[in-house]
């Protein structure tokens, strides 16, 4: 049996081999057809339409400048997927949230191509399917429950106030 720190370096060997084999390229709006990029589908991911996000922690939190983030929101914004207002207290301060079509697009879209997965899938036998899915369905409920008690990770900075 692996000791934890094996099994950590398998999972961060063999994850990427699946996601690699299996992620999207493009995203397709299932109402237009337009195609958004990954990036593009990533940066939808991390808003919602009721609470807003402001552009520096967006930046932040995905590891770029906000001068490159306010490009990728421009694109966005343009195609309707996304709405900018100015902080009414801090008018220096940009809140970012999505649109009905940006939903519409964060929930329709994955990280993986459904096609891709069946077919790798099809690739193994029941037994393996099944224990496949076993495993990933543990490592998902062990990702949820730190998740649910996440503390800021080592590293990131948390917006003072």
């Amino acid at each position: 049996m692996a000791d934890l720190s094996d099994a950590a370096k398998q999972v961060l060997t063999l994850y990427p081999r699946i996601y690699f084999a299996c992620h999207t390229r493009h995203v397709p709006d299932p109402e237009t057809r337009r195609l958004l990029s990954r990036h593009q589908a990533s940066i939808l991911d991390h808003l919602d339409e009721i609470d807003p996000t402001t552009v520096n922690d967006l930046a932040r939190h995905m590891g770029v400048t906000p001068a490159t983030m306010s490009l990728g929101l421009d694109r966005l914004e343009r195609k309707g997927y996304i709405a900018r207002s100015r902080d009414s207290t801090d008018r220096r301060r940009v809140h970012v949230r999505l649109t009905t079509a940006g939903v519409r697009i964060r929930d329709s879209s994955s990280v993986l191509d459904a096609g891709r997965v069946e077919a790798l899938l099809a690739r193994l036998t029941s037994a393996e399917r099944h224990d496949a899915i076993r495993g990933l369905a543990l490592l998902a409920s062990a990702a949820q429950l730190a998740m649910s008690d996440r503390t800021p990770a080592i590293g990131t900075v948390e917006e003072s106030s």
